[in-house]
């Protein structure tokens, strides 16, 4: 089978394809660094977006997510933006956890698994 990398880098890929799955790298918020954690999830959920159509596959297909807050209060904020965006029809397994981030300025990072 064949692996495909997107947007790669020295250290990391944004996403691989491989045997009919998508797998996105941690995205975080990079045009709303220091925003508020709707404004930064409303940001990742765009590039999700965007990378999940690169590769060929869509949020539908979303098998998946993973999410960490820098702080679980968060948690609300984060949601209300998330639960607009999913389809209701096809929702993915999903965790949400606090941990600490790479940078203060981001609080939410998303990491998705999709079928292509």
């Amino acid at each position: 089978m064949s692996i495909e990398r997107l947007h790669k880098g020295p250290r990391m890929s944004q996403a691989v394809k491989h045997g009919g799955t998508v797998y996105l790298a941690g995205q975080v918020a990079l045009d709303a660094k220091g925003g508020s954690a709707a404004d930064q999830t409303r940001n990742i959920l765009d590039r999700i977006d965007a990378l999940l159509a690169e590769a060929g596959t869509d949020k539908s297909k979303l098998i998946s997510a993973t999410i960490w807050l820098a702080d679980i209060a968060l948690f609300n904020q984060m949601n209300e933006i998330w639960d607009a965006w999913i389809d209701p029809q096809n929702p993915p397994t999903r965790a949400c956890v606090e941990s600490k981030l790479a940078a203060p300025d981001f609080t939410v990072e998303i990491a998705v698994i999709a079928a292509a």
